[in-house]
């Protein structure tokens, strides 16, 4: 048992509760968020840095000095007694580091000094079709000064960019990926959290522009304001507690500027991953039919009208010397679809080749151009000659670049599904709202509909029966049951009260609520878990590691087979080595040759090995935050798969987490009125859940006992005990209120009759909180924490899968042990604070055991981040969401079940892709080499071995799409319903 106070919110509508995000998102490189601050078109950043052996005021004037007379510094405080230092700057005109090195210079030692300042930003990348593909992307994006990371996801088509803003800027990085060959479009910058895009109207002129930027910045709340006259738009960047997108509306149509009458409305971006994906999808399929356009007739002159006898003799007639009527058709319909149709590859070989690293393109350009180049040189040979017989390869070009389309356009579309989990998370909430205004007393003086995106912070939102809740709030009137499974997976409806949270997308049943909104835009819990999501499906898994060692050196290493197979053809049937009849009537040795060396380069291309793991991923992480476990990334999603030992914390994780107390003794001459206002006075200021409990049935006997009237005296010198208990002075009392450890550490004797009352309470599961008055037990009371109804079950069904459970808890033994005897677990630690979980995580492991920690996130970050696995069960509305690596959005065990088995499903899933990656070109290179031509006389036609490569990675992404299909192991009914 913990009684402490953790550093939570005294009222769910604090100032601070509301600008804190539902879902904090993982903590990055950013050290420091550049504020932006309009002077003069200059953007100001403060850095705060620590500085050694300034020994009095005289020398911390003298840096202050010696900084503001550095041209950008603005200004700089020194404070002498904690040697900390406050820098304001224009980072156009100077950087931290000459900051540094300024102090550093006149002899002052500087400590805690944030390296850079690191932005971040997110990019859509386009035209990338392997793991070589993203790899030369992140290698381009690491060559630009600037730049600290980069992390290209293949199958989310997106990139992540950690980077010095000194130095670079996102122009520079989009230019860097377009200069390696490949599109780039921003998705979003670091501080994109508030930013409204307005749509204008009347804005015709550069005054106008000037105007409504000066206008607008001078709006109270307004950060940063962007212009765009050819568009009529305008970007706004806000401070959500002061404006918002109503606001600025408003605002701007209220403004005027002579005969100028300006009106403003929000202008929402198409969804750009849709639209973008539709593109894709539409380009594909385009060139495909292109391709087949050209293709097809390529295809009947050299393999179908040949064989009937009026066709063939019509295609046979020669032109000029040995050049036939249907060599020349072939030609001609082979080239659009070789250089028009088939340019992308030759610009996508082009850049992979200047970066010195081969993709998909570099092998798919060396087939073709062989193969239609030799055809071009039989082409003219027969032109000039009136006795040479050869056979040209215009269709082995044409065929494959149509069927290498066709794998692409198949491939796009089944890549669209693997992030439809998320899409749908994304259309939750509704488009409108209504929106009520209410006088000083509360009534409602009107109400109109507006977009959900035009909601701002403490709004008031009136939600009727049937329809969705808008935004994140806090229940203001009304009573209904809402129904949350669209969020978090839990199929019964909740019943909520003035005060009760609601999160946005979920469906209101019964009743009509009056919500305030608490949570807009980006803060909502659903962007949250879309930001979580996307950027577990950027993050890599460590078992992609694998692919991307075998795609360095794999295109290459295919070159080289290819021309080995060449060469094993070539020089044998040059020299006679194998019969005669093997070499088909049209073909001669070379040609033969040439045919087994390009099915090689074209049938053992590595798309299907890098899509392997990410489109895995992708589904997996989509279809757990559909069921409620969001999963931060592939890292997590690996190692969940090789737990053996689940660590459990009690209070909120195996229990309710809502203590009672059950009953309360005296144990010496204070009354129970006396008794009852010097623990409510104690433990007032706790925010520990057993300190409400004790407050709350304190507050009850007072009134039992005592008079109605409510006065709670102030504890001074109230202090913390962590894993232990509180302490303060109410009156003249000293008042300790905790557990037997709190009383040996004051040194309050445990008498017999206490001792009896605690071992007769702890039998039955319960945990006793001793009061001690001015150094004597005082009184007691019994509390006990109900045990979750699906608590046993989970640990049970944890065994069936070779996982055993530990129980690690802050209460006391006899407490735990009758808990864990209650739920089947074996092995209990007890008394352990936060870190002592954290050291029992760590000897675990020390043995060599993956261990996952399962807490409600109130003390138990330090394990959390201890654990190989944590995970942080409940809403997630605390720092456990930062610390784990899986969220649990109910406050339900079964999930720690889900999370494994979608891992252990996941990682399988993965594992059968390299399968199908792998084994197409084990089995499909030495066919395609001509290994069966000898006995068989089987061989795989260059155009044939492109529509095998296709198939590959199509297999790959069904086989990931499969994952859809997930279902719950454990699923139990009613769980939610306390015992």
């Amino acid at each position: 048992m913990h009684l402490n106070s953790v550093n939570g919110e005294t009222e769910i509508n604090r100032r601070d509760d509301l600008k804190e995000p539902l879902l904090q998102p993982p903590n990055g490189v950013a050290i420091d968020i550049p504020e932006q601050i309009n002077d003069k078109g200059k953007k100001h950043r403060t850095v705060k840095f620590k500085i050694r052996e300034v020994k009095c005021a005289s020398c911390a004037t003298s840096i202050e000095s010696l900084l503001v007379n550095l041209n950008g510094v603005t200004s700089a405080t020194v404070s002498p007694l904690e040697g900390q230092a406050a820098v304001e700057y224009v980072p156009d005109l100077v950087t931290a580091k000459q900051i540094k090195e300024t102090i550093e210079g006149a002899g002052f030692p500087v400590d805690d000094f944030p390296e850079q300042e690191i932005a971040v930003c997110r990019l859509r990348i386009k035209g990338m079709a392997c793991t070589s593909c993203s790899e030369s992307v992140e290698r381009a994006l690491q060559m630009v000064d600037g730049v600290k990371k980069a992390v290209v996801g293949l199958a989310l088509e997106e990139a992540k960019v950690h980077f010095d803003p000194n130095l670079t800027d996102t122009n520079h990085i989009i230019e860097a990926i377009e200069d390696a060959g490949f599109g780039a479009d921003l998705i979003s910058s670091g501080n994109d959290v508030n930013k409204a895009h307005l749509k204008l109207e009347g804005m015709n002129s550069e005054e106008d522009v000037t105007f409504i930027q000066t206008f607008l910045e001078s709006a109270q709340g307004v950060n940063h304001v962007e212009m765009d006259l050819a568009e009529q738009k305008v970007t706004v960047s806000y401070d959500a507690d002061f404006t918002g997108p109503r606001s600025l509306i408003q605002y701007i149509n209220a403004a005027s500027n002579g005969p100028s009458i300006y009106r403003a409305s929000l202008f929402a971006p198409p969804k750009r991953r849709e639209t973008e994906q539709q593109h894709e999808t539409r380009m594909y399929r385009n060139q495909f039919l292109l391709s087949c356009l050209f293709s097809v007739p390529v295809f009947l002159f050299s393999m179908v009208l040949p064989m009937l006898p009026t066709f063939g003799n019509w295609l046979n007639y020669k032109i000029h010397n040995m050049l036939t009527i249907g060599m020349l058709l072939r030609w001609i319909f082979c080239t659009p679809v070789q250089f028009v149709i088939g340019r992308r590859f030759y610009w996508g070989a082009y850049h992979a080749l200047r970066l010195k690293s081969a993709n998909m393109d570099v092998l798919v350009a060396l087939g073709t151009n062989a193969a239609y180049f030799y055809s071009v040189y039989i082409a003219i040979k027969a032109l000039t000659s009136d006795t040479f017989e050869g056979q040209d390869f215009f269709e082995t070009s044409a065929m494959l670049i149509s069927f290498i389309l066709l794998g692409k356009y198949l491939e796009v579309v089944a890549k669209g599904k693997t992030s439809d989990a998320l899409a749908k998370l994304t259309d939750l909430a509704p488009d409108t709202a209504h929106l009520l205004t209410l006088d000083g007393e509360g009534n409602v003086i009107s109400e109109i509909d507006i977009s959900t995106q035009l909601i701002q912070r403490n709004d008031i939102i009136k939600i009727v029966p049937g329809e969705k809740v808008p935004v994140d709030g806090i229940v203001i009137d009304g009573q209904s049951h809402v129904n949350e499974s669209m969020i978090t997976g839990e199929a019964i409806p909740i019943s909520k009260r003035p005060g009760d949270k609601v999160i946005g997308g979920t469906m209101n049943e019964n009743g009509c609520l009056l919500v305030k909104a608490t949570h807009v835009g980006a803060e909502t819990a659903l962007s949250q878990i879309v930001q979580l999501v996307e950027a577990a499906q950027l993050a890599r898994a460590p078992v992609q590691k694998l692919a991307d060692q075998i795609s360095k050196f794999f295109v290459p290493t295919v070159v080289v087979a290819a021309f080995l197979t060449w060469l094993g053809w070539f020089i044998p049937g040059m020299a006679g080595l194998y019969p005669k009849h093997w070499i088909p009537k049209v073909m001669d040795e070379f040609e033969l040759a040439l045919q087994f060396g390009i099915s090689v380069l074209v049938v053992a291309c590595p798309c299907a090995l890098g899509l392997a793991t990410p489109t895995a991923v992708m589904v997996a992480t989509g279809k757990g935050a559909s069921q409620g476990v969001l999963i931060k990334g592939g890292n997590a999603l690996e190692k969940a798969h090789k737990v053996k030992i689940i660590v459990f914390d009690k209070t909120g994780t195996l229990t309710v987490g809502k203590p009672e107390v059950v009953s309360a003794e005296l144990f010496s001459h204070f009354s129970m009125e006396e008794f009852c206002d010097m623990v409510t006075a104690a433990e007032a200021n706790s925010e520990h859940p057993i300190a409400k409990a004790v407050v709350e049935h304190a507050k009850k006997l007072r009134q039992k006992f005592g008079s109605h009237t409510e006065h709670v005296a102030e504890a001074k010198d109230f202090e913390v005990h962590t894993g232990a208990g509180v302490s303060g002075k109410v009156g003249g009392n000293i008042v300790l209120v905790g557990n037997k450890r709190l009383m040996r550490d004051y040194h309050v004797p445990v008498g017999s009759e206490v001792e009896k009352y605690i071992s007769a309470n702890e039998q039955l599961a319960r945990t006793c909180i001793l009061v001690a008055i001015d150094g004597k037990v005082a009184g007691a009371f019994a509390v006990t924490d109900p045990v979750k109804p699906e608590a046993k079950i989970v640990v049970s069904f944890l065994q069936s899968m070779g996982i055993s459970s530990i129980m690690v808890t802050g209460d006391n033994w006899a407490t735990a042990t009758a808990i864990a005897k209650e739920v089947g677990i074996a092995k209990v630690f007890a008394e352990t604070d936060p870190l002592g979980k954290a050291d029992k995580i760590k000897e675990l492991q020390l043995k060599g055991m993956t261990v996952a920690m399962v807490g409600d996130g109130i003390n138990d970050s330090p394990a959390l981040v201890a654990a190989d696995v944590g995970m942080a069960i409940g809403a997630g509305t605390d720092v456990a969401i930062e610390a784990a690596d899986i969220v649990l959005m109910k406050s339900n065990l079964e999930d720690v079940v889900t999370a494994i088995d979608l891992s252990r499903k996941t990682m399988s899933r993965i594992r059968l892709n390299y399968v199908w990656a792998l084994g197409y070109n084990i089995l499909g290179m030495p066919i395609a080499a001509g290994i069966l031509y000898p006995t068989t006389g089987i061989r795989l036609p260059p155009w044939l071995a492109g529509a095998c490569m296709a198939a590959s990675s199509l297999s790959v992404v069904c086989s990931s799409l499969l994952l859809q299909s997930y279902k719950k192991p454990l699923h139990l009914k009613d769980s939610q319903t306390p015992v």
